[in-house]
């Protein structure tokens, strides 16, 4: 059984974890930022890379600590490497470094997208590569064919918006405030979904890509029209998005190949209404569908120790002169997304 200390540090929170090869979290500690960053509507990149500085050695002392532990007991240490904002990338990569150089333990350097990708296995021993996923984030929105560790083809990706951002943008619009998304997803609950109508980018075109921009500014009209209530915009905002992530998911399935089950991993993934669709459309394609529980699906450092766990099962590691990438596709090889510059 192998043990793994993983550090994530890629956004606005600031998490340290203890994981086994066997899949049991041992401890895990997170920080969360949201409180400073409130104030301003969103992450700023400064405060967040200050704040994983004075956070991080705590942490990771602390999720010693909680496991009765010493670091000297740990086969390796797994920290994001990237994409995300460079500062706070570089103050857990560094800090891996340090550590994997003064207990001689293995360093591995993890794609964060790999941590989301990989973080169903960590809950559901029985999924099997290739699975189909959908990986929605506050910075991500793509459909990959997972194959193995290490192995991705994208088959979609946002041309603008990341599904999260567009569910954080309309929090914004709608003056609920920071974090968005569970906010929107909240007061949807008290709305009508068929009370505004809203457009669905991008719905049956050929190419499985999404698009959430031209939603996001729909919703700025109807707000600004004052016809409609609060509730009713976040109900058919989240509505229309639930819609364009079904058709595109089912365009892309339709060229994927034979898939194990249908995966859906990031921090849109906790919103209750959007599992509910996929669950559906997974059993109308006779699928499994698998999604990991809502603590793994914001960014945390249990999937990023189980990323590594899966690496070091391989007998991968990485040198200590790896250099942080603000960003890093799973798919590198992918054809070029039309529209969509650098978010693909």
């Amino acid at each position: 059984m192998a043990l793994i200390l993983g550090i994530e540090s890629s956004c606005d929170e600031t998490a340290a974890a203890l994981v086994t090869s066997e899949r049991a979290i041992l401890a895990q500690r997170i920080a969360s930022q949201d409180d400073a960053h409130r104030p301003y509507g969103g992450v700023v990149p400064e405060i967040a890379a200050r704040a994983h500085a004075e956070r991080l050695a705590p942490l990771i002392e602390g999720t010693l600590a909680d496991a009765g532990l010493s670091l000297g007991e740990v086969d390796a240490i797994a920290a994001t490497a990237g994409p995300g904002l460079i500062g706070g990338v570089m103050v857990g990569l560094v800090t891996g470094k340090a550590l994997a150089m003064a207990s001689g333990k293995p360093l591995i350097a993890i794609n964060h997208l790999e941590g989301h990708a990989l973080s169903p296995r960590l809950a559901d021993a029985g999924l099997r590569f290739p699975y189909a996923l959908l990986l929605v984030s506050g910075g991500h929105c793509q459909i990959l064919r997972v194959e193995g560790v290490g192995q991705y083809r994208r088959m979609a990706a946002t041309i603008d918006d990341a599904l999260g951002e567009a569910f954080d943008k309309t929090a914004k619009i709608l003056g609920l405030g920071y974090p968005g998304g569970p906010k929107v997803e909240r007061l949807a609950c008290s709305g009508d979904a068929r009370a505004v109508h809203l457009p669905r980018p991008l719905l049956g075109s050929r190419e499985p890509h999404f698009s959430f921009a031209g939603l996001k500014s729909a919703v700025m009209r109807a707000r600004d029209s004052g016809q409609h209530r609060g509730e009713d915009i976040a109900a058919s905002f989240q509505q229309a998005a639930i819609d364009c992530v079904i058709d595109r998911l089912q365009r892309a399935l339709a060229t994927m190949g034979e898939v194990t089950a249908l995966v859906v991993a990031g921090g849109v993934a906790a919103n209750q209404a959007m599992r509910a669709a996929l669950e559906r459309l997974a059993a109308a394609h006779g699928l499994p569908f698998s999604a990991p529980p809502l603590p793994l699906c914001t960014d945390n450092a249990a999937m990023i120790a189980w990323a590594g766990a899966e690496r070091h099962a391989q007998g991968q590691s990485d040198p200590l002169d790896f250099v942080a990438r603000p960003r890093w596709p799973l798919d590198p090889a992918a054809d070029p997304v039309r529209g969509a510059g650098v978010k693909a």
